[in-house]
């Protein structure tokens, strides 16, 4: 049968447009992604590396804004790409990372060892050991992490340990990660009794959400316990909160109208989603205005900021962010290979699977809608509503559940741009399901015309 080129007469679609970014409308208008996708055969991510050195330069100015000393680590899990690596290490920063795989890939592209911070729980002892050598921050999440490093010294003669405590936060009781105040009482008492084996340089945290003033007030409590840990002789003059800088990927407006209106009929099948379950694709404080918020904070029981606090302390802020260093520094790409009419919408196939798209995994769905790139002849335009599917067996291999009210007829052969979706969506679940190939990552190092400048990152080439 073939497919109708009326658009729909049905009710109206919320839309959410992606905030309008000048890099990636460069490389949408260049024509480089048509090329790409049939070089390729399939899927690809496209990386821009100058967001990233932008978004580094924002969270530095919001900190000397501030006076405030701090340094960033480039939170690794967000993006495997060694690009990150490379612009972090040129530009003077430093890697989060929490595996043996991503120490060596740091350190493979440029990172000084003691410009990494370890992060993660229940580190083997080849970590442990690595990370010891090359002078990294350890966060020690249990007390014995914290005698297995000792050990780790004292019997490989290897300099000292470097530590921060990982403390657990008294609004996540049940959480995995970090020491309660017991804990934390006998994990200081061993590094004052460790000796030169152990150079206990402050406390850390890591907090669900994106809430500034809870982070504020953490962050109050590890300066009370780096005063109590430096009477014990303790240097303690550091304190990482983490990454949870939220970042807008929508105007206010868009995210407002969407989710007063969506509902089940809006989604393939009738699915519906919790709302507290999406991430909050905007947030009206971002980036490096939310770090700019979170140091004019003041911490429960303070009648002074976190950045005057921090000041008097003398405490080093750390930071690892992820999503807010990779704000508009990439985007996905998936060819459309069959479209089908379903209850008034269409239903698309993509040339590759949700698995690109992490959002989706995790019981959610990545909402900023994809650019439509028409190839030929100009589609009809209208109002075309339509989910997208993948290219796998799997009822539930969806990118998209929710109908998207594309503004011109989607065709087989059309190209879907998902935008922004460097931090966290492009790999933390991608594997070669129905061996179809992981989508490889395409670095392009100049966006300007009459022709932007690409290259295979180094991590996939």
């Amino acid at each position: 049968m073939a497919l109708s080129d009326a658009p729909s007469t049905g009710p109206s679609l919320p839309s959410l447009p992606a905030l309008p970014d000048a890099a990636t409308d460069a490389v949408l208008g260049s024509g480089l992604l048509e090329e790409l996708s049939y070089a390729f055969g399939g899927p690809f991510h496209f990386l821009l590396p100058d967001a990233f050195d932008a978004n580094l330069r924002a969270m530095r100015a919001a900190l000397d804004e501030a006076g405030v000393d701090g340094f960033v680590y480039f939170a690794k899990k967000a993006n495997k790409a060694a690009v990150w690596v490379e612009r972090a290490a040129a530009g003077g920063a430093g890697v989060d990372v929490a595996s043996l795989g991503e120490l060596r890939e740091a350190l493979g592209h440029g990172m000084r060892g003691e410009h990494l911070v370890v992060t993660g729980p229940a580190k083997d002892a080849l970590l442990l050991r690595l990370a010891v050598q090359q002078g990294a921050l350890i966060a020690v999440d249990t007390l014995d992490e914290l005698d297995a490093l000792v050990t780790t010294v004292v019997s490989g003669r290897v300099r000292p340990a470097r530590v921060l405590l990982r403390c657990l936060p008294g609004t996540q009781r049940h959480s995995r990660f970090g020491m309660d105040d017991a804990e934390l009482a006998t994990a200081l008492n061993r590094c004052a009794q460790a000796g030169e084996a152990v150079r206990m340089e402050g406390f850390s945290f890591h907090l669900s959400g994106y809430a500034v003033q809870a982070r504020a007030d953490l962050a109050g409590r590890l300066l009370e316990l780096c005063l109590k840990a430096r009477v014990l002789g303790l240097e303690a003059s550091r304190i990482s909160v983490g990454g949870g800088l939220p970042i807008a990927y929508t105007d206010a407006d868009s995210w407002g109208t969407f989710l007063g209106e969506q509902h089940g009929g809006q989604y393939h099948a009738g699915r519906t989603f919790d709302p507290a379950d999406f991430y909050p694709y905007h947030s009206p404080v971002a980036g490096a205005d939310a770090l700019r918020a979170l140091l004019a904070a003041r911490p429960e029981g303070y009648d002074q900021s976190l950045a005057a606090l921090l000041n008097d302390s003398g405490v080093v802020l750390l930071l690892e962010p992820g999503r807010a260093l990779l704000d508009k520094a990439g985007a996905s790409v998936f060819r459309i290979q069959g479209v089908k009419e379903r209850d008034g919408y269409r239903l698309l196939t993509v040339d590759g699977t949700s698995l690109s798209l992490s959002e989706q995994w995790f019981n959610s769905e990545y909402l900023p809608e994809p650019h439509l790139l028409s190839l030929g002849a100009v589609a009809p335009v209208g109002t075309y509503p339509a989910a997208v599917g993948a290219a796998t067996c799997l009822e539930s291999d969806m990118l998209t559940w929710r109908k998207i009210p594309f503004p011109r007829r989607p065709r087989a052969g059309d190209l879907l741009v998902y935008p922004n979706t460097a931090g966290y969506q492009m790999d933390s679940n991608e594997s070669p399901f129905h061996d179809l190939p992981l989508p490889p990552k395409v670095v392009i190092d100049r966006t300007e015309h009459p022709r932007p400048r690409w290259r295979l990152d180094r991590h996939f080439a």
